[in-house]
């Protein structure tokens, strides 16, 4: 299911970017639309090992791959930016120390938008910029499981959540030519300041594995110190920095 919601997404990237870069704009607007990629570094309970994950201390996530579309307007000064992106992070590791076999993967569907101020550097082919935005991500992945005591052995696909978050950026648009510049940017992304809960799919036969079929970025209501069922006792952010490169062609 993520690889052929990959492909929709980057089909509608591309379809986005050709029509932009089509588009006529009268002189005193600027249009742009392009596509590019990145890598995705975890912050925060973002980030640790496959222990933590199964912890319930964080989410163990290894640096992953962006791939996105944006779009820039400007207009009597003012400027735009809005982006459409999808990122892939996973990690693969022992449960506890020493044993146990744990893989978990996320797939995020991110849809941004937000003010971005440019810095003039005349005669200079690059342009800095600073921008922020807010952003709503699209959050499934999966649990893989093997040889561990307390919970059953499978596959199980997380249930999927949208969280709200905020984000900035810090560019450069290097020009390539009349109509075409490269973007260069990083970019923090803190995913779920809105929107964390605890959800729990099988309420009606309590057990560890539950813990694990959510993204349960609260903490758990029914936590107790020793409860293998119930361990996790904290709200759990989920961040990453990113750095892209994105070739926007447009006026």
């Amino acid at each position: 299911m993520n690889l052929v919601l990959s492909r929709t997404v980057l089909l509608a990237i591309v379809f986005m970017a050709l029509a932009l870069g089509t588009i006529p704009v009268a002189a005193q607007i600027t249009l742009q639309g392009g596509v590019g990629l990145g890598i995705g570094l975890p912050q925060g309970d973002y980030g640790g090992s496959t222990i933590d994950h199964y912890a319930g201390s964080a989410y163990g996530m290894s640096t992953g791959y962006n791939v996105h579309g944006k779009a820039r307007v400007g207009l009597l000064g003012l400027r735009v930016a809005g982006e459409i992106g999808y990122s892939s992070f996973s990690n693969t590791g022992e449960s506890e120390p020493g044993q146990g076999k744990m893989e978990v993967s996320h797939s995020i569907l991110s849809f941004k938008a937000g003010p971005e101020f440019s810095i003039s550097l005349p005669a200079a082919p690059i342009t800095p910029y600073l921008g922020a935005h807010v952003g709503v991500h699209i959050i499934n992945g999966e649990t893989v499981l093997q040889g561990i005591s307390q919970v059953s052995s499978g596959t199980y696909e997380l249930q999927s959540a949208t969280r709200v978050g905020l984000g900035g950026t810090v560019g450069a648009q290097l020009s390539l030519g009349p109509v075409m510049n490269l973007d260069i940017a990083a970019h923090y992304e803190a995913m779920n300041l809105f929107g964390k809960q605890w959800e729990d799919p099988n309420l009606t036969n309590d057990r560890r594995l539950d813990s694990y079929l959510a993204l349960n970025d609260e903490s758990d209501p029914l936590y107790a110190a020793g409860d293998s069922d119930h361990f996790i006792n904290n709200s759990r952010s989920i961040g990453a920095l990113y750095f892209t490169v994105t070739l926007m062609i447009g006026l």
